[in-house]
C-alpha cells in the first residue's frame, strides 16, 4: 500500500471557482484504480502509480465535453496536484486525506 491510497477531500482552483471532489484511490503495483465524485458528476478513473505519485486522464462531459489530465502527489495526509485541460490551461489541486 502507498501513502497515497485512501480518500482525499481535494479542490481544484479552476476559472469556473473551486471545485471540491473525493478522490479515492487503490494502488496495485505500477498502476491505481479509484474514483473522483464531485458536484459535476462522478468518474471512475485508473492509470499509473509512481510511489506517492499518481497520474490520470479523465473525461468529463460538464460544464462541456473534454479531457482532463491529472497528476498528484501525496505528502503524509497532504495531497497536491495539477489537472490540465489542454487548451484552457493547467490548475492547482490541493486536498486533505479524508477522515
Amino acid at each position: 500500500m502507498a501513502g497515497i491510497d485512501g480518500s482525499w477531500d481535494t479542490v481544484v482552483k479552476s476559472p469556473l471557482g473551486d471545485q471540491k471532489a473525493v478522490l479515492t484511490v487503490k494502488t496495485d503495483g505500477g498502476a491505481f484504480s479509484g474514483s473522483y465524485v464531485g458536484a459535476m458528476g462522478s468518474v471512475d478513473i485508473s492509470g499509473t502509480a509512481d510511489g506517492d505519485t499518481i497520474a490520470w486522464s479523465m473525461s468529463i462531459t460538464v460544464p462541456m465535453p473534454m479531457t482532463l489530465d491529472c497528476k498528484a502527489t501525496a505528502d503524509g495526509d497532504s495531497i497536491t496536484g495539477t489537472v490540465g485541460a489542454g487548451a484552457f490551461g493547467s490548475f492547482p489541486m490541493s486536498g486533505t486525506r479524508a477522515a
